[in-house]
């Protein structure tokens, strides 16, 4: 019998994780040094270098990590992503290429759909007469009767009332207001009429008369204007008597605890009277007067 040749010991397969390995440990990094630099957890580049692929989350992933792998410890990453396993859509995009070639349809006469006798016209008359009768079916009976029977409303114009030829007077009082110090402000009667008046016998006729009848008034303060003039008027409690605009024609009484300190706006239209004394104004800046009463 002849001897035969010693068998020589199989190479071990050279893989991705294997190759990753080799290269760090000839860097002299720890993978936990490694793990820190590209900020990722050890656990997953152990699986990586062991080869355990269907632990690590999907093949994307594992390519990607081995070419930061790569990158960080300076290596050629082509050796090691021909080891690793093909992402399902490169794998399946060989069948995709079928899938989306566009499709040509054959010349010749195209079968109608089932709904193209919709567009038929005579069709559509058809169905607009059935809804239609369908409306004129559910109306109320006697609805046209109805609407013939009912009467025709005429507006007629109101004759305007017949004014007399006597002239228009127009009268305007106002009411003393309360107040809280139990100041009593009396408000002249101002009656003016500035209307043309209209006759029955006479086409135009124009009549304007100015009828002032002052108010009697009471109050150790009266305050009479012959223009607008604003007055305000304060007691020697602190609380204001008075303060408006009084109109031309207007009188006001007031009654307070002395010292009345009185501030008029147009001095030289305002008249004041204090315990039945006339009280001269020396207007200052702007016709404004200043007086304090005691």
């Amino acid at each position: 019998m002849s001897d035969l040749p010693p068998s020589e010991p199989q190479q071990p397969a050279v893989t991705a994780g294997g190759l990753l390995r080799q290269a760090r440990v000839a860097k002299g990094l720890h993978i936990a040094a490694l793990a820190t630099s590209i900020k990722v957890a050890p656990r997953k580049l152990e699986l990586l270098e062991s080869d355990r692929f269907d632990e690590l989350p999907g093949a994307t992933f594992t390519r990607a990590l081995a070419q930061t792998v790569c990158r960080s410890l300076k290596i050629d990453a082509a050796p090691v992503l021909a080891l690793l396993p093909l992402p399902v859509e490169q794998s399946l995009s060989h069948m995709s290429l079928g899938l989306n070639a566009p499709f040509r349809d054959r010349p010749g006469r195209r079968v109608p759909s089932d709904l193209q006798f919709l567009k038929s016209p005579v069709l559509l008359g058809a169905v607009l007469l059935g809804l239609a009768s369908v409306a004129l079916y559910l109306l109320p009976v006697g609805w046209i009767a109805e609407l013939s029977q009912q009467p025709n409303v005429v507006s007629e114009p109101v004759p305007a009332p017949a004014m007399g030829s006597a002239p228009l007077v127009t009268e305007s009082a106002s009411a003393p207001p309360f107040n809280a110090s139990g100041v009593v402000e009396v408000v002249g009667v101002v009656v003016a009429a500035s209307a043309p008046a209209i006759t029955a016998s006479a086409p135009s006729a124009v009549a304007s008369e100015v009828v002032a009848s002052p108010a009697r008034t009471t109050g150790v303060l009266l305050l009479r204007t012959s223009a607008e003039s604003w007055v305000e008027v304060i007691d020697g409690r602190g609380s204001p008597l008075l303060s408006r605009m009084l109109q031309p024609g207007e009188t006001v009484g007031l009654d307070g605890a002395s010292p009345l300190r009185v501030r008029i706006g147009n001095a030289s239209a305002t008249q004041v009277s204090f315990k039945g004394k006339p009280v001269i104004l020396t207007p200052t800046r702007d016709n404004v007067a200043k007086v304090e009463l005691r």
